[in-house]
């Protein structure tokens, strides 16, 4: 089949090749290219007759959907080889206002890169649409009521070098939703985005990214949400909610923020190698069976680590909406080479009815200045292992046999974050076995000895440092 690109040769440069999309343009175009789609009535023609391998561009300006309207993509299906690509002639050079932009419905393998949202209204991506793209997009609503900016129900959604920022009000960025009312999306990735400057002031409801609802936390969404960076998210105690299951949160930075990263509902989920530097909240657990790994959480002002206890043992299917709201207890989680350094408060509990049960505390790094180390209330079952408690701090409520007190040696890079220096004593002390850790935060490799801390020792530079603006987001590489 011919592929065809409505694109003149002088602008191919400027619409795709700082946006890599190589799937979209592989082969080029055979057929003479034609120019960009200069209005919404064209561009409509050309997503109406689009088919696979095609690349829509949208020439630079500002297009007003009128009310009641919107940008429809319909039945329209691309291949995973071939998708069918709409980009704006340049990053961020088009700019769709109005209260709805594009609408899906019942289409596949579609890409929609390098626009500006505007608008006022929710952009869904609905369960009868798959393997939609939105990449190198810069979202900024004009919010007349709360509104949650993009709600994905759709299976395989890829959300990956947007933008999302200043928002005043009541409402989540990125919303993991599903069909019916307790299934759930499935292997949605929100990768490589950039958070930032969400100032809602209410108690809650003002997430960056919330996977699941309470109805749907039973429900395994194998949801990936890595290497995205988020700054002054202050609109909720939680950036990253996560109320389903089966998801995983690796490598993502958050910076002089609010919210912290909040494992709300739901069972098995791995947080591992996430930055949480200077601001409020850190990691906040419940439900069962987590793997807590290679986390660095320093200087912040809230509650670094809380192993939550609850208002029920477990959730189970057929419980009643108020039942699934409660929190339930974290049981036999595993947390596991952490660095936890000058935080107001470092690992800590609660005291609802049900006590965490079962959760293994190992060979993490836990350094502060004031008040207790571990300040956790009823527990059960609990193994503390091989952790190094150091600094001002009191130890607190853990039994002696599960720590070392003992300087770790931690010296502050050029990038800020405190690593082992050559001579700690956290290099090679690790004891835990049978958890899958073969990388450090810094992606240096664990080997069969393994150091103490998110950090394994390497007098390397390492290859992954917290995130800035400039790795994330439309321009990053």
């Amino acid at each position: 089949m011919q592929r065809r690109t409505f694109l003149k040769n002088s602008l191919l440069g400027a619409a795709v090749a700082a946006v890599p999309l190589p799937p979209l343009l592989a082969g080029g175009a055979s057929a003479a290219p034609a120019a960009p789609v200069t209005s919404l009535e064209a561009l409509q023609s050309a997503i109406d007759d689009a088919v696979p391998g095609d690349t829509i561009v949208v020439a630079d300006g500002t297009y007003t959907v009128p009310s009641g309207g919107a940008i429809r993509v319909s039945g329209r299906s691309g291949t995973a080889e071939s998708p069918i690509a709409i980009v704006a002639q340049s990053r961020g050079g088009v700019v769709l206002q109005g209260a709805r932009g594009f609408l899906f419905e019942n289409s596949r393998h579609i890409t929609v890169g390098g626009f500006a949202f505007r608008q006022s209204g929710t952009l869904t991506i609905p369960a009868d649409s798959a393997h939609i793209r939105l990449t190198r997009n810069d979202f900024r609503f004009v919010e007349t009521t709360p509104v949650d900016w993009l709600v994905v129900r759709g299976d395989d959604t890829v959300i990956d070098h947007n933008h999302f920022h200043d928002k005043a009000t009541e409402g989540i960025f990125v919303v993991l939703d599903g069909p019916g009312t307790t299934a759930i999306a499935q292997r949605t990735r929100i990768l490589r985005n950039h958070f930032s400057d969400h100032s809602y002031s209410g108690a809650n409801g003002g997430e960056s990214i919330r996977l699941g609802v309470s109805s749907r936390a039973l429900s395994t969404a194998d949801a990936l949400v890595a290497e995205n960076l988020f700054e002054r998210c202050d609109g909720d105690p939680e950036a990253i909610s996560v109320k389903s299951s089966g998801n995983t949160v690796r490598h993502n930075t958050i910076r002089v923020s609010r919210g912290g990263i909040v494992l709300r509902h739901g069972n098995r989920t791995t947080i591992d190698g996430n930055y949480l530097l200077g601001g409020k909240d850190g990691i906040r657990l419940y439900g069962n069976d987590h793997l807590i790994v290679n986390n660095h959480l320093a200087d912040l002002t809230g509650r670094a680590l809380v192993v939550g206890s609850g208002s029920t043992r477990d959730h189970t299917p057929g419980e009643t909406s108020e039942e699934r709201r409660g929190n339930d207890a974290c049981d036999r989680a595993v947390i596991a080479h952490n660095t936890l350094r000058d935080n107001k408060s470092a690992i800590s509990g609660e005291t609802r009815t049900y006590e965490p049960r079962g959760v293994v505390v190992a060979d993490n790094i836990v350094v502060g200045k004031t008040g207790s180390l571990v300040a956790l209330g009823a527990t059960t079952d609990f193994t503390w292992q091989s952790n190094i408690l150091w600094g001002a701090a009191a130890n607190g409520t853990l039994p002696a046999g599960g720590f070392t007190r003992v300087d770790p040696r931690l010296t502050p890079g050029t990038d800020g974050v405190h690593r082992l220096a050559a001579d700690s004593p956290a290099i090679g002390a690790a004891t835990l076995t049978g958890v899958p850790v073969t990388e450090d935060i810094d992606g240096d490799l664990r080997g069969t000895t393994r150091d103490i801390g998110a950090d394994e020792y390497s007098p390397l530079p390492p290859a992954r440092r917290p995130l800035t603006p400039a790795d994330v987001g439309p321009d990053a590489v």
